[in-house]
């Protein structure tokens, strides 16, 4: 319970950092062009990852949900049990055939997609981008905030949710209209991802392929992990110390995410070494000068359009000269990630882990002969 509360008012706490700031742009429908990347096997690891000069961005080889299941016949009704701010109540899902399911990562609406059920989705947040929903109507609006009148537009079955988005005044508004609205619970982890793809097929009455989702997650990820040993340094004096830092520079925010953030989980599964665990931090917290020289860490992950709100890598040393006197910051040791994947616990973990593993072990990508 502790673990969930954290997390909780981690995300809520990210969320109000979210909403300051200015001049954010509307969702785009469009992808990227997909890449051929090779796979961790294939690479040559640096021979020291702490000496490599320069930001590196970590990429998904592939966009692509692949569901587990195709289209699943719903057992309905069904009741659950919703958690929310107000506590937790018991609800009764009769229709799942219109579903919005939203979240400040997109991690709700992937694994609807993951469990085969994609085609009643009718609506999605601004973090849902991948192939398939992506080209859906958006209701969220900036700072992850609940755009209540578009949802009610779109005249939904069912509104899922994690508490994460808000403000809760526009949650209740949807129930006061006569939409069914769940509140699940969102570790942001690895088991949370596979407790979550459960907990959401309870929701929409597949509870059997939720179990099979689980299992392909918690499978993907030790794969990814045994995969990430292979190239990661072996010796604890050897492994690379790494910091996660939000950043929006446009509104002058600077957070260091800790434990039970879900920086920890991914740090810890790319075989680095925590600081922010090394010296007791929880939660988030504000970067100070003093703070970033405690930590002094090889290598900072930072989420790409953050990084960019900042100026780049050069443009963020300028504004926090901090930085400047740690490890990373003399070797300009960012690795970025886009904002929408690397902490979107959830089907892709495992390609988000290996994502990450290039960017940090491999930046070259120089590949076996």
């Amino acid at each position: 319970m502790r673990r969930r509360l954290t997390a909780a008012l981690a995300a809520l706490s990210l969320l109000a950092l979210a909403g300051c700031a200015t001049g954010a742009a509307a969702p785009s429908t469009s992808l990227p062009a997909a890449e051929t990347l090779p796979a961790l096997s294939e690479l040559i690891p640096l021979d020291d990852p702490r000496s490599w000069e320069g930001p590196s961005t970590a990429i998904l080889d592939d966009l692509r949900i692949e569901p587990i299941a195709d289209a699943p016949r719903a057992s309905l009704p069904t009741t659950v049990t919703s958690y929310d701010m107000a506590g937790e109540t018991e609800v009764t899902i009769e229709d799942t055939s219109r579903v919005i399911a939203i979240d400040r990562a997109g991690s709700l609406a992937a694994t609807v997609w993951a469990l085969g059920l994609g085609d009643q989705l009718v609506g999605r947040d601004a973090a849902t981008t991948f192939p398939g929903p992506h080209e859906l109507p958006v209701v969220t609006g900036p700072g992850h905030t609940i755009n209540s009148e578009a949802i009610i537009a779109l005249a939904p079955t069912l509104v899922l949710t994690d508490g994460s988005i808000g403000p809760r005044d526009v949650v209740e508004q949807l129930r006061d209209v006569g939409i069914t609205v769940v509140a699940v619970q969102n570790e942001p982890s690895f088991e949370g991802a596979a407790v979550l793809a459960r907990d959401v097929a309870a929701v929409l009455g597949v509870p059997q392929v939720g179990d099979e989702l689980a299992t392909r997650i918690g499978a993907d990820i030790q794969s990814a992990v045994a995969e990430i040993a292979e190239i990661a340094p072996t010796e604890p004096g050897d492994r690379v110390r790494m910091l996660f830092l939000y950043v929006r520079g446009s509104a002058g925010v600077y957070y260091l995410f800790g434990e039970e953030s879900g920086a920890d989980a991914l740090i810890e599964a790319v075989g680095g070494v925590d600081v922010a665990g090394e010296l007791g931090w929880a939660g988030m917290r504000p970067m100070t000068d003093e703070a970033m020289a405690a930590a002094d860490p090889d290598l900072i992950l930072v989420m790409t359009h953050g990084l960019e709100s900042a100026g780049g890598a050069q443009g963020l040393i300028e504004e926090k000269p901090a930085i400047a006197v740690t490890a990373a910051g003399q070797k300009q040791r960012f690795v970025d990630m886009d904002d929408a994947q690397i902490l979107s616990f959830g089907p892709r973990s495992a390609d988000v882990l290996r994502a990450l593993a290039r960017a940090i072990y491999a930046p070259d990508l120089r590949e076996r002969s």
